[in-house]
């Protein structure tokens, strides 16, 4: 299962690291070309719900992997678009499974393990993820330097067809979730509690994606590195998501409400950093580290919370977290591309990210003042 997340990480951050030769191919603004990042998130929001209440009928195994043959045919019609138009059009229909896939694939993991290790198992699945900011994307970011950013898609195509296959092949038999009805499951969605989760995810989110899809031209205009460094430097990038997302499920294991709000805390400080740590390469370095480190840390705790406030309709909820969390990807995309445009600089883009991470620590507030005030009402 976490095969499909690597294939899904590298398919959509390896966009933003391939954004300038995107731009150059297609005939627009680097800011306009990040439409196509949004244009994925707004893939992954109207999927993720969609499909969940349409198929969450179905046995897992065959639903795992017939999604993950979508995001195949959805990464093939990304290396053929022909203009940017196309490509934005290829870019949603690759992200309708994402968030489906995601959260089926973090429920079947939570269901296979004691409670206890719920989120520790949640982060085995997400840490697909982080692996492919590691290795995948900056690996996809040289070979669209080197040959084609469509060769990029194609290869992503790859490895979630062998992701569909070692699914059938791997993953026991299990049944069917319970037939309770698309309105039971909606209307849980609608508790208040359930709100605020998601709510937190797609504002507390935003401030990584207001940085990561800029951090490309960030480091070559600003830090001045040649463009054969940005590779290198994604690869610090996935490795601080890989230690925030096993610390994450660590912390969430032992308190998730606690984990969230220790991430989003840390996580303000890191981006607000971000105003001035690129005019030094070692400073920009160590900022990027605790940067995705806490923003990751957020992901194992915040699905972990949506299991726990939605248990009538899990599958729902997950995949609604990856809804949320593109919500995220397209909020801080578009508003940092905003500020950049708007003449700002392109370090613009941490204050655009500590604005967005405040704003999420404030809706987890509540949430959490909501959670501690029904605790100390006598039953």
């Amino acid at each position: 299962m976490a095969l499909g997340a690597l294939a899904l990480g590298i398919s959509e951050f390896a966009a933003m690291g391939l954004l300038p030769r995107i731009a150059g191919e297609t005939g627009v603004s680097v800011p306009h070309a990040g439409l196509a990042i949004s244009a994925y998130a707004v893939g992954v929001v109207v999927g993720a719900p969609v499909i969940a209440l349409l198929l969450a009928r179905l046995p897992r195994r065959p639903l795992l992997s017939g999604l993950a043959v979508l995001i195949a045919l959805g990464n093939l019609a990304s290396a053929a678009a022909p203009d940017f138009l196309g490509v934005c059009a290829a870019r949603f229909l690759a992200g309708l499974p994402h968030g489906a896939y995601l959260g089926t694939a973090a429920m079947v993991a939570a269901s296979l393990v004691p409670p206890e290790r719920r989120a520790s198992a949640v982060a085995r699945v997400i840490l697909g993820l982080s692996v492919a900011n590691v290795v995948g994307v900056p690996l996809a970011t040289w070979v669209g330097q080197l040959v084609s950013w469509r060769v990029v898609f194609a290869l992503v195509a790859v490895v979630a067809l062998g992701c569909a296959l070692m699914i059938r092949l791997c993953l026991p038999v299990i049944g069917a979730g319970p037939a309770l009805g698309a309105r039971r499951e909606v209307g849980a969605m609608l508790r208040p509690q359930v709100l605020l989760a998601l709510a937190t995810t797609a504002i507390g989110f935003g401030g990584m994606f207001a940085i990561y899809s800029y951090i490309a031209p960030t480091l070559t205009e600003v830090t001045r590195v040649g463009e054969s460094t940005v590779p290198v430097m994604l690869a610090v990038f996935g490795a601080g998501m890989i230690l925030g997302n096993l610390l994450g499920g660590w912390l969430a294991d032992r308190g998730v409400m606690r984990a969230i709000g220790i991430m989003l805390a840390v996580g303000l400080v890191a981006q607000f950093l971000f105003l001035f740590t690129p005019v030094s390469l070692p400073l920009v370095t160590l900022n990027i580290v605790l940067i995705a480190a806490t923003s990751m840390g957020l992901g194992p705790a915040l699905q972990t919370r949506l299991l726990d406030v939605a248990p009538d309709a899990q599958m729902l909820a997950a995949s609604l977290s990856h809804s949320a969390f593109n919500m995220a990807n397209a909020l801080g995309a578009w508003l940092g591309g905003a500020a950049v445009a708007a003449g700002l600089g392109w370090t613009a883009t941490g204050g655009v990210g500590a604005v967005l991470t405040l704003a999420g620590l404030a809706v987890f507030a509540v949430a959490w003042a909501l959670e501690r005030g029904r605790a100390a009402v006598p039953a």
